[in-house]
């Protein structure tokens, strides 16, 4: 035996006795916190969907929230590029007021109409409660990073119920072509912990019908290359277009508090011109529907612009649900030009559109399969990777650094100051 075995050994038990009961600790602040969440969104979306005209008073909460981020945030502002700036270079611990700054804003959104998402909540409050615990025991910078990285673990998986998803997307979204498996094991216990934590309060995550997958052909993968281009160009332009236009507000409209106001008036005015609302909040009724139906072309189109005029404008909330509608009325569009079922192009669409626009094709595939089946893992795969390198390297995260660059593209000049 050699000598080194034992003290190896050793050395790993640390290692685990070390990081499960710091996971376990993030995983129930995540888990719980992100249940509490999920529940009162379910209330604003409720309340929201029986009192229409509320969506005129969306200027005044988008105000509202704005005032209280300028007067109380400070970097919590930041939000997710927050989080992962302390990963890539730790200096000071997350403001707990994150979690409820956060909480409310995107409670608020949903509540008047906002087209916005749900992770960037989770993923800030999950960052902001596992921090508190490095500060308590004082943990090192590295130690740290690692804590950061599964308290969004945790509350990723926790908000959307996909464990495996929540733990590669922590290691996977903070560096473009390079992975922290160093990380793996305490994102992975904060994600599946996380998940049941949300499960034992109560929470229940969205079904999405897709019952046959067709066997594996040539023109299904092909179809699915064709299509994963389309989603990684549509998810580059949604993150562009949600970064040039907070940069436009930001250099007309010195004031914070009156960009959501202006954002919210424009889209209130939207919504009563289209007549329908079936473009603002998760909108999860129509990703369901495009599973099992199909819808308008222009329904991907309608909700990306909504959404990147509420982001844009400094709505709280998230880019990855309305990521999923987008891919999802997307891929039910696409399925009879490529000839390919529209459940399947829904679900395909519903998680490439998602790992082009964030840059995290392997948390991406691993979601298809949790959500859908191990059956699509191939076809997501295909997709969610082409999906990647079609879209270049400005995703929806400002902080996201590159590790190695994709092919084709040259080194972009990046502000990371968001």
């Amino acid at each position: 035996m050699n000598r080194r075995e034992p003290s190896e050994l050793i050395a790993l038990l640390r290692h685990v006795a070390k990081w499960l009961p710091l996971s376990l600790a993030v995983a129930v602040l995540a888990g719980t916190a992100s249940a509490f969440f999920l529940f009162a969104l379910d209330w604003a979306t409720g309340t929201r969907s029986a009192h229409p005209w509320l969506i005129w008073l969306l200027p005044i909460a988008g105000f509202a929230v704005g005032w209280i981020y300028l007067r109380f945030a400070g970097r919590a502002e930041f939000g997710n590029n927050l989080l992962i700036d302390e990963i890539h270079d730790p200096k000071q611990t997350i403001p707990l007021r994150m979690a409820p700054l956060v909480l409310g804003g995107t409670v608020i959104s949903h509540l008047f109409g906002a087209s916005v998402g749900r992770e960037g909540t989770a993923v800030q409050m999950g960052g902001a409660l596992a921090d508190q615990i490095t500060h308590r025991f004082k943990l090192g910078l590295e130690d740290r990073r690692i804590v950061l990285m599964a308290g969004i673990a945790a509350g990723f998986a926790s908000v959307f119920g996909t464990p495996l998803a929540g733990a590669v997307f922590a290691i996977e979204v903070l560096v473009i072509g390079r992975l922290r498996h160093d990380a793996i094991l305490p994102c992975l216990v904060a994600a599946v912990t996380a998940d049941a934590v949300g499960l034992w309060w109560g929470v229940r995550h969205t079904h999405y019908p897709l019952d046959a997958i067709p066997p594996l052909s040539a023109w299904g993968v092909g179809a699915m290359m064709l299509a994963g281009a389309v989603f990684g160009l549509v998810g580059r332009a949604f993150a562009a277009s949600t970064h040039a236009l907070g940069c436009w507000m930001r250099a007309r409209i010195a004031y914070a508090p009156l960009r959501p106001f202006v954002g919210g008036l424009i889209v209130a005015v939207a919504v009563w011109l289209i007549g329908t609302e079936r473009y603002i909040g998760l909108g999860i009724p129509v990703i369901v529907e495009s599973f099992q139906q199909p819808v308008a072309w222009y329904d991907w189109l309608a909700k990306m612009a909504l959404t990147v005029l509420s982001l844009g404008t400094g709505f709280k909330g998230g880019e990855v649900t309305p990521l999923f509608y987008i891919g999802a009325t997307l891929g039910n569009a696409l399925a009879p030009l490529l000839h390919m079922p529209f459940a399947l192009l829904a679900g395909i669409g519903f998680v490439a559109v998602f790992a082009g626009a964030a840059n995290v094709p392997l948390a991406s595939t691993l979601m298809a399969m949790e959500l859908f089946g191990a059956e699509i893992g191939v076809y997501a795969m295909m997709a969610c990777v082409v999906s990647y390198l079609f879209s270049g390297h400005a995703g929806i995260y400002r902080s996201q650094r590159i590790g190695r660059m994709k092919p084709g593209y040259r080194q972009p000049d990046r502000d990371n100051s968001e």
